[in-house]
Order: structure tokens, then sequence, then C-alpha cells
């Protein structure tokens, strides 16, 4: 604000002139012009005591300023002092949250450590039970061995005879043994395979016999169809000679009176043939019946044939079956005994290795619960030295934030300082300014006395010479006319003198 005002002068200034140069173009009496002047000195008087009285509301905002400043100070120091005591308040209650720690810590460990002792008594007591079951199971071993050695021999003769079937059948199933039990099952299972192989044995015979007999009937009545076709065969060339004698008889009969003469040998010979034709017919249609019933008989005996051979096969795949069953059980009672031997040499590895585990476990339970203590000890003093180390943090940034704000305070009073001071310099500078201007004010309007004084002698100077020129453009105006009024005098005399001699010419 300072540096703009002493620009206000120069604008009076130049405004003045230029009402000046109005006043001196319009020509305004010298009167006038005092009266001006006087005016612009007294609007120049307020315009300076304006300019005094801005000055002094900026040193009044100024001093507003700084009192305001000083309130800011007053206010960073009442934060400090509340900063402080907060962390005053945060020191005592780590400090306190310290102490909770440790008898914290105190009283986990008592638990940690009671805890510990109630896991080595379940511990112990498991092993106990452990140790217990083993000696149950060795004993449930034992017996397991030694009736799958019981079972084994008695597995090994399975057969059965129909008395000692009956009397077991007659015993409930809860008082028979592992081995009777599966005696008389496996003889309830074979027994009526066995009677089925026989009968089909018995079946099969008879069927071949059948089969055999059947064959020689087929051959037979093969041998007796050949025979009829050979017979038929001799009848059908038979048959052919007679017509051809026929033919010839009636060639004869054509001929003459054969006819006549021959006819009951004729009659009876056809008659002889009739009769031996429907005989013959006769004897044919039996053939041919004899034979569909052999051959449906033959189609039935084979298909009887297959059937039986087809039952044949499957008796002796179950008897196969039956048998592999059987080196089955065999086999599987092997693997069983070998089974049990591998079991037996495992229990004795797992007791070497439950002794081993159980010393390991020892050791590393010894083990630890020295490492237990070492790291709980290691825990206590990284606990204390942190604790150490964050206080002393603590008091390190609560120093370096006294020192900072103290410093920022120091920097924000020399700043006040400084602006204080500039602010003064900048008031005498304008001060000083605003005499200079003041002083240059008053040169230009006696420089502009002075101008006006010269213009005023120009002007009149200027509007006598311009009265004098107007009386010579009067002067000049007058003899133009003049002059013009006589050329025309002179044009029309020459006009004249023209026509004169024009006239004489023509003549």
């Amino acid at each position: 604000m300072a540096p703009k005002k002493p620009k206000e002068p120069t604008a009076n200034v130049s405004s003045s002139l230029e009402s000046e140069d109005i006043s001196l173009e319009t020509t305004v009496p010298t009167e006038d012009i005092s009266s001006s002047d006087e005016k612009e000195r007294g609007l120049k008087v307020t315009k300076q005591l304006i300019e005094r009285k801005e000055l002094l509301q900026s040193i009044q905002l100024l001093k507003i300023e700084l009192s305001r400043k000083n309130l800011v100070i007053d206010n960073l120091k009442s934060d400090l002092l509340t900063k402080t005591e907060e962390l005053e308040e945060r020191l005592n209650d780590a400090l306190h949250q310290k102490q909770m720690l440790t008898l914290r810590l105190d009283s986990q460990l008592k638990m940690q450590q009671e805890e510990n002792r109630k896991h080595q008594a379940a511990r112990k007591q498991e092993m106990d039970a452990i140790l217990l079951r083993q000696k149950q199971f060795e004993e449930t071993n034992r017996q397991l061995c030694e009736k799958a050695g019981d079972l084994r021999r008695g597995l090994r003769d399975l057969e059965l005879t129909e008395e000692r079937y009956s009397e077991l059948k007659e015993l409930p199933e809860d008082k028979l043994s592992i081995p009777e039990y599966v005696a008389t099952r496996f003889y309830e299972k074979v027994t009526p395979l066995r009677a089925l192989i026989t009968e089909l044995q018995v079946k099969k015979n008879i069927l071949t016999e059948d089969q055999d007999s059947q064959r020689s009937q087929i051959k037979s009545l093969m041998e007796s169809y050949e025979e009829e076709r050979r017979i038929r065969s001799e009848l059908e060339i038979r048959s052919q000679r007679l017509t051809l004698e026929l033919a010839d008889t009636k060639q004869l009969i054509q001929e003459g009176d054969f006819k006549r003469l021959n006819y009951d040998k004729v009659k009876r010979e056809r008659d002889a043939f009739e009769t031996d034709l429907r005989e013959l017919r006769r004897k044919r249609e039996i053939l041919e019946l004899s034979h569909a019933a052999q051959t449906n008989e033959r189609e039935n005996l084979s298909k009887e044939v297959s059937s039986l051979k087809q039952a044949i096969t499957l008796l002796q795949k179950d008897k196969e079956y039956l048998n592999r069953q059987n080196m089955e059980l065999n086999v599987r009672c092997a693997h069983d005994e070998e089974r049990l031997e591998r079991l037996q040499i495992q229990l004795e590895d797992c007791k070497r290795a439950r002794e081993e585990v159980y010393e390991k476990y020892v050791t590393s339970r010894d083990h630890y619960k020295t490492e237990y203590e070492n790291k709980l000890r290691d825990e206590l003093e990284h606990i204390r030295l942190k604790t150490g180390h964050e206080i002393e943090n603590l008091q390190r940034t609560s120093k370096e934030m006294y020192e900072r704000e103290n410093r920022n305070l120091r920097e924000a009073r020399d700043n006040a300082i400084l602006e204080k001071d500039h602010a003064m310099s900048t008031q005498r500078e304008t001060q000083a300014k605003y005499e200079q201007l003041h002083d240059q004010c008053r040169q230009m309007q006696l420089g502009t006395d002075s101008k006006m004084a010269e213009l005023l002698n120009q002007l009149k100077l200027k509007t006598f010479e311009l009265e004098r020129s107007q009386m010579v453009q009067e002067e000049t105006a007058r003899s133009l006319s003049l002059c013009q009024n006589e050329c025309e005098k002179h044009q029309k005399k020459l006009e004249g003198f023209l026509c004169h001699f024009e006239t004489p010419a023509h003549f």
C-alpha cells in the first residue's frame, strides 16, 4: 500500500494540466484560472491529509499485527506447556505399563510352570496307560497266535464221513469249533456237487449209448433209403421203357387192328402197372414220413447231446473252481502263517522303538525345559533393555521437541522484529518519497505558471496575426472579384471582335 501512494500527485498534476489545456483552448479569462488554482491547492492539501491518515492507519495495522503475533507466541507457549504435560503423563503411563507387564510376566511364568507340572503328570499317566495297553495287546497277540496255530492245524483235513457229519449237524453252531464248522460247510457244499457229478456221468453214459443206437438206426435207415431210391430209379427206367412201348403200340394200332386184337392184354398190363404205381407211391410216402421222423429224432438227439455236453463242461468247471478254491485256501493259510510271523517280528521292533522313543522323550523334555528357561530369561532381559531404550528415546524426543519449539519461538520473535523494522523503514521511505514528490509538485506548479504566461502571450500574437491574415484575405477577395469582372469584359470584347471579323469573310 505505501509504495503506490506517491503516484497520486502525478495523476493530480496530469489532470490539472489537462484541465489547463482545456481552459487554454476555450480561452478562459485570467480570473477563472486563478480560482481554479486555488481549488487545486485545496485539493492537494486534502489529499496530503488523506495520505497521512492512511499512513497512520497502516502503522496501526502493523501494531495490531504485532499484538496478534504476540498472542500467537503466547498460544504456542501454552501449547508447548500442554504438550510437555502430556508427554510427562505418557511417560508415567509407560512406567506404569512396564510395572504391570513385569507383574503379568511373573504371573504367567508361575501359571506356565504349574501347567508344565500338570502336563508332565498327565503324560506320566498316559505312558502308564500305554504300557498297560501294550501288555494287554501282547497277551491278546499270544492268544491269537495260539488260535491261529490251532486253526491252521485243524484246517488241514476237512474230509468228513456221513456219520461224523450227522453228529456235527445235530450239534448247535455255537458249540462247534471253527474247523468243525468249516468242515460241515465244506461237506454241505461238496456232497451235492459230487452227487450231481455221478448223476451226470450216468446220464452221459446213457446218452452215449442212445447216441450209438440212434447212429446205428440212422445207418440202417440210410441204407433202406438208398435201396428204395435205387428201386425207384429202376421203376422210373421201367416206366420210361413202357411209355416207349406204349408209343410203339399206338403206332401199331394206327397201322392195323392191333388194338382190337391185343386189347385184353394191354388192359391187364395197364391195370398191373397202375397197381404197381400206386404201391410204389404209397411206399414212397411211407419212406418220406419215416425219413422226416428220423430226421426230427436225430435233431432232438443232437440238441440233447449238446445240452449234456454243456452240462458236463459246467460240472468240470465247477470241479476246477472248487479245486482252485481249496488251493487258494491252503495258500491263504500259508500266507497267514507268514504274516503272523512278520507281525511277531514287528511287535518286537515296536517294543524296541517304544523304549527308544521313551528315552528320546525324556532327553527332549529336559532339553526343551532348559531351552524354555533360557528363552524366558532372554525375553525378560530383552524387555528390560527395550523399556530402557524407549524411556531414553522419550526423554530425547521430549528434549528435542522443547528445543525445536524454543527455536521456532525465537525465530518467530526475530521475524516479528524484522517485520517491524521493515515496516518502520518502509514508513520512512514513504515519508521521504512523499516529501520528494511534494517538492516536485511545487516545481511543476511553478513551471506550469510560467508556461501559462508564455502561452497567453503566444495566444495574443496568434490572434493578432489571424486578424491581419483575415484582412489580407478580404482584400485579395475584392481584388479577385475585380479581376474576374475585367476578364469578363475583355472576353465580351473579344467575342465582339471575332463576330465583326467573321461577317466580311462571308461577303
